[in-house]
């Protein structure tokens, strides 16, 4: 119930931040029909993965709450959010059309913050680190195959690392709390990332 419940949020706030994004002017590129649908293959892996991953009793035990967060400073929800039909009736207007290089742009810095969680997540004192490692290591695995194989700016640089330096502290159930709270939004991040890539790879953008 708790995924169901988060998975509805997400689409609600999909659609209700649909009009409000403006553009950042960045390049247009395009990833090709091959490689876009090779990515889209990755992410549905990523989303079968994490919620495999919040579907045991490892990350999230003995946290009694469906509280989620998402701490990644990115537009990824505006700037994917797909171009409206003029004969949707819909009350909503955008004020700027679908960038896919922007949209993939948010995604990648997106996967580079959660990649960064994770690598010091793992670094910081675990409850089980035998269990916590092989529950995560597969979905840093993920994320770093689709940061060298889908993005659009190899050589972009960020300060992940830096942002994440001081979210774990000492306390183990206080680090696996803010790390099941992380992975729950991840989690949205990653439904909306797919729908994202099948919009993208539909080429209903550049109708």
């Amino acid at each position: 119930m708790a995924i169901f419940n988060i998975y509805f949020s997400s689409w609600v706030l999909l659609l209700l931040t649909l009009g409000t994004r403006t553009s950042s002017g960045l390049p247009v590129r395009a990833l090709s029909t091959e490689k876009c649908r090779d990515c889209s293959s990755l992410f549905k892996n990523l989303l079968l993965n994490v919620t495999d991953l919040l579907n045991t009793d490892v990350l999230c035990y003995g946290i009694h709450s469906d509280k989620m967060v998402v701490r990644s400073k990115t537009d990824t929800v505006l700037a994917c959010a797909p171009n409206l039909s003029q004969n949707q009736g819909c009350m909503m207007q955008r004020n700027s059309t679908f960038s896919e290089s922007e949209c993939l742009s948010n995604i990648m810095k997106d996967l580079a913050h959660y990649a960064a969680a994770i690598k010091s997540y793992l670094s910081s004192p675990l409850r089980s680190p035998e269990e916590e490692v092989a529950l995560l290591s597969p979905t840093l695995g993920i994320i770093q195959s689709l940061r060298k194989n889908c993005s659009l700016m190899p050589d972009e640089e960020d300060s992940s690392e830096e942002d994440v330096a001081q979210l774990w502290g000492e306390n183990t159930f206080s680090n696996r709390q803010e790390m099941c709270k992380m992975m729950r939004g991840f989690y949205v991040r990653t439904i909306t990332i797919n729908r994202a890539l099948g919009y993208i790879a539909s080429g209903d953008h550049r109708k």
